[in-house]
């Protein structure tokens, strides 16, 4: 395995890279401060996104914390310390591009989430293409306990959970546990804390198996579609399942199944 850092202005860095047959986990590294997503921590979670969205060698990411929790959010101290309505503006329109990256880059996103992910923590989830939580992590979006209203994270939330569930979320800042958290859409899978790091994996090398072409069409047909009406959508499915079908991959793929054996994919 190979490991780099994404290191801005600090002696440790904020974000731990570490590549392994095209998985790569971005690690969330200021667990002293709960991986709070403070502008130096957007900005080195920005810089790897981006270095990774055009890579073909990495074929699935996944996003940990290091330390108890997975992320509380906001960093409450940075925000006060500039409390300035141009500053937080940049705060909250720099963390909004890292999120939407999440969504429009090639790769399936993972969180691997424990302890707690709260406020823009529990966004950073709901962002994610998929999660995997273990049985002890629980989910806030807790700024209405201090008199803000979680705008931002309400975005990705509403995208998950229904509406009544994620209103309730927002306007209670109540914990849900993980439980909870798989029954109202939020995350994929819940397990025991030490099997964790083993379904994380299974779930990246079951979607590192399949074509990297379908993966990427998909993945950004599905988004694309989602702000489309009925009609739209269909259309614009059926133009991208006809591109998809003349894909080298798609032919190998069909091939493999007539003859009976293993595909082997092209990324093409």
């Amino acid at each position: 395995m190979n490991t780099v850092t994404s290191q801005p202005e600090a002696e440790e860095p904020y974000v731990l890279r570490a590549d392994r047959d095209g998985i790569v986990t971005l690690t969330l590294n200021r667990a002293g401060q709960f991986n709070a997503l403070s502008q130096a921590m957007i900005s080195a979670l920005q810089r790897e996104l981006d270095a990774i969205a055009p890579d073909p060698t990495v074929r699935v990411l996944v996003i940990a914390g290091a330390g108890k929790a997975f992320c509380a959010g906001h960093d409450l101290k940075e925000m006060r310390a500039n409390h300035e309505k141009t500053f937080l503006q940049d705060l909250f329109r720099r963390c909004g591009r890292m999120m939407m990256t999440l969504t429009r880059m090639p790769q399936p996103v993972i969180a691997r989430v424990h302890g707690i992910a709260t406020a823009a923590g529990c966004q950073l989830v709901s962002m994610c293409d998929l999660a995997v939580a273990v049985e002890g992590a629980r989910f806030a979006t807790s700024g209405i306990n201090v008199g803000l209203f979680c705008a931002t994270p309400a975005v990705g939330l509403s995208r998950n959970l229904a509406r009544k569930q994620a209103l309730e979320m927002l306007l209670t800042g109540d914990f849900i546990d993980a439980r909870s958290a798989l029954q109202q859409g939020l995350v994929n899978r819940v397990v025991a804390a030490d099997a964790l790091d083993a379904e994380v994996e299974s779930l990246a090398r079951s979607i590192v198996a399949k074509s990297s072409v379908a993966v990427g069409m998909g993945k950004q047909m599905f988004y694309k579609q989602l702000e489309m009406g009925l009609e739209a959508a269909y259309q614009y499915a059926s133009e991208v399942m006809a591109c998809n079908m003349m894909s080298e991959d798609a032919g190998e793929g069909i091939d493999a199944f007539i003859g009976k054996r293993k595909a082997e994919w092209k990324g093409r």
